[in-house]
């Protein structure tokens, strides 16, 4: 996919990766909606980018179906449905419902939603793009969270079977799946936030680069960390290994906290 000429909606796209892949879209020619939960954000970019701000609350459906319908009704249709944002909350099988509910709904049903509002356009003219923005955790696993590590997997499930489904009908999906990236959610909000995926961490500006990439040839899979693949294959061809040396990984970090 080239992007000029066309409409690109970016969730989360007031800061991090959104935030970059927003001035990137434009820079490639396209027109953005710029969605975000925070409306000052969204503002920000959306100036950045020449783009149009939308505040959005992605966890809630109705919501994106309005950002669909009135993206739709200012372009004629939507093109790029970027699905972005997400959030990571710490903790494992004990955590409370209310986290994985709420890490559900946006990590994982947010693109469910996006999927249900744009499908429809985009086939019925047979073409378009989802791009979800998903994680290594989603291929991998995530130490520390098992949170965000199985909503992770859900988002990746689905991508795969969305394009499976649609696939012959023009819908084309891409799942970007970076390791550490130097946003908030590494860094945290002061940037002095300690995590083992710093070292190797990308700029949200690289990952941009990435999709640029991966949109222009239409790959599934997106990987800003191009050692992910490697780590996928061993996970794939001996599975028994590959959880013997996360369990070691899992404790040396542990260690070092």
């Amino acid at each position: 996919m080239q992007l000029s000429g066309k409409t690109a909606i970016v969730t989360g796209g007031g800061h991090g990766i959104g935030r970059a892949l927003s001035i990137r879209f434009a820079m490639e020619g396209a027109r953005v909606a710029v969605a975000d939960i925070d409306s000052t954000a969204a503002r920000n970019a959306a100036t950045a980018a020449g783009g149009t701000p939308y505040q959005v609350d992605v966890s809630k459906e109705s919501e994106i179906r309005k950002l669909v319908a009135d993206v739709t009704a200012q372009h004629g249709q939507v093109d790029l449905f970027c699905s972005n944002a997400g959030i990571f909350i710490e903790g494992g099988i004990d955590a409370p419902d209310s986290d994985w509910e709420r890490i559900f709904d946006i990590n994982y049903r947010a693109h469910l939603y996006a999927a249900r509002a744009v499908l429809p356009q985009m086939t019925a003219r047979g073409e378009g793009y989802l791009l979800n923005v998903v994680s290594a955790a989603g291929l991998l696993t995530q130490v520390g969270s098992a949170l965000y590590a199985v909503t992770k997997h859900a988002a990746l499930a689905l991508a795969e079977w969305v394009s499976m489904e649609y696939g012959d009908a023009g819908i084309r999906v891409s799942c970007v799946c970076p390791q550490g990236v130097r946003t908030r959610m590494l860094l945290g909000e002061d940037g002095d936030k300690d995590s083992f995926l710093k070292t190797g961490s990308v700029s949200p500006e690289e990952v941009a680069d990435a999709v640029i990439k991966g949109l222009a040839e239409e790959k599934f899979l997106i990987l800003p960390h191009p050692e992910v693949a490697t780590y996928f294959q061993r996970k794939a061809s001996d599975y028994d290994r590959w959880l013997r040396g996360m369990r070691r990984l899992r404790a040396d970090v542990a260690r070092r906290h």
